[in-house]
């Protein structure tokens, strides 16, 4: 970690280039990398990468550098040559200390558990996934671990550390039947801000299991049908979906510059009296926590949207600076080499009083969703496609037949209000986003949602 010494100098240095307010970022961090194919490893790494990040603000512009030479005079000179234009030397406030509760459980550290042992876990329970169904024919798994220890300060008198552990597995299993020539491949994912002390025999072996039986339910599936029908997410990973439709166009970087549907909003109806959204990345041991953000901000539960009243945005410094309000603990970046951005943490709808089953009875023709493979959206217009894993359709209130992959688009003002129905059968799962900042860790939950109305892109049955 760097003396405390040498981030005053980096901070006092800023200022006298003319830096109303700057930021140091310090991280050092270790990763472990595993990939099995039929229980076979096919990739095994592990790294160390550290570096600094310094971010300076004059006024309502911004400049970011970094470097993975640590050494004052190499950051110094970077310095002088990206911020060339002087001003007279400021003041700033003298560091204070703001030391964040660590969520790290299961006393472990990734180093803590020998390399052979995650090999012989992960190669267990793949091999119980493949015998778990007779169509399955391949099963795959990524590991990662990560222990990252960072140290941020800023000119306002900030100083603080944290340290995150985050493992992640990821399983996939093929099913294929000879008979038809289907194949389908059934994906599961979880992961958690903990050591590998989550790596328990009987939980791994558990989601391998329903991986392949993912795989397995998908066999046989028929186009999907088009048009405009309604359409249930189910819970878990459905999340995905309004982490994309609304998710995006709630954050700082769009909402201040105007360029989001949702800029100005504040205080009205954007959805339906059922939706409540929320954000928070202080929920205990979840894959997209943190105790501070990647600005030194502790994290916190954001109300987004409150009985479909939109009540706030995700800040981050530079873009609560511009809008005149308080950051939110919501500014994230993948690693030193990025200039943090305000980005979703755990995002998730509230559960509701409708029971699955009456959503499902409810419908003549639509669509039950279970799972989203991506999504894209333009926080401008609320424009998003998504392209759906496993999915059946319904008829006459009954689940039929699997389908093959479905495309739902809209927009997130269209779609808000159209949610007439939510579950109580909440679930949170793990996942990653890709965007300004880098990748992060993200989750996303929800209970099963019904949407009244939207459309559907596909084929014909």
């Amino acid at each position: 970690m760097l003396a405390r010494s040498y981030i005053e100098k980096i901070l006092d240095y800023a200022v006298s280039y003319g830096a109303d307010y700057a930021e140091v970022f310090f991280e050092d961090a270790k990763r472990t990398k595993i990939n099995l194919v039929d229980s076979q490893v096919s990739r095994c790494a592990c790294g160390r990468d550290s570096g600094i990040g310094i971010r300076v603000f004059r006024r309502l512009r911004s400049e970011y550098l970094y470097s993975t030479d640590i050494r004052e005079e190499k950051v110094l000179k970077l310095m002088k040559e990206r911020l060339s234009i002087g001003g007279v030397f400021g003041k700033r406030a003298p560091l204070s200390s703001l030391y964040p509760h660590e969520i790290v459980s299961e006393g472990m550290l990734p180093h803590d558990m020998e390399l052979k042992r995650k090999v012989s876990l992960l190669r267990d329970a793949l091999e119980a996934g493949k015998c778990e169904g007779s169509f399955i024919v391949q099963g795959r798994v990524c590991y990662v671990d990560e222990e990252q220890q960072v140290q941020i300060a800023n000119t306002e008198g900030m100083y603080a550390e944290d340290r995150r552990i985050r493992t992640r597995t990821r399983f996939s299993m093929v099913a294929a039947n000879e008979q038809d020539e289907s194949r389908q491949t059934g994906f599961v994912g979880p992961g958690a801000m903990k050591g590998p002390g989550v790596l328990q025999p009987e939980i791994l072996i558990t989601h391998a299991k329903r991986a392949a039986r993912r795989a397995e339910n998908m066999l046989g599936a028929r186009p999907c049908p088009v048009g405009r029908m309604p359409v249930i997410i189910a819970n878990g990973f459905g999340g995905l979906f309004f982490h994309e439709a609304c998710g995006h166009s709630l954050e700082g970087s769009s909402v201040a510059d105007g360029c989001s549907e949702f800029s100005d909003k504040l205080g009205t109806q954007i959805a339906s009296e059922k939706v409540t959204l929320i954000d928070d990345g202080s929920m205990s041991g979840e894959w997209g926590s943190l105790g501070i953000d990647d600005e030194g901000v502790l994290t916190k539960k954001n109300v987004l949207i409150e009985r479909g009243i939109l009540k706030g945005y995700l800040l981050d410094r530079l873009n609560a600076r511009r809008m005149g309000l308080l950051p939110t603990g919501s500014s994230r970046r993948e690693s030193y080499r990025f200039a943090p951005v305000s980005r979703m943490t755990n995002t998730y709808i509230v559960p509701g009083t409708d029971r699955f089953e009456d959503m499902v009875g409810s419908i003549e023709k639509g669509l039950l969703v279970k799972d989203i493979n991506a999504g894209s959206v333009d926080p401008a217009t609320g424009e998003f496609n998504f392209n759906t894993g496993e999915t059946y359709l319904i008829e006459n209130g009954r689940i039929i037949m699997p389908l093959m992959s479905a495309t739902l688009i809209g927009t997130g003002r269209e779609i808000l209000p159209r949610v007439d129905m939510i579950s109580d059968d909440f679930v949170m799962e793990q996942g990653y986003c890709y965007a300004g900042s880098g990748q992060i860790p993200i989750g996303v939950g929800q209970p099963a949602v019904r949407i009244a109305e939207m459309t559907v892109g596909g084929k014909e049955l």
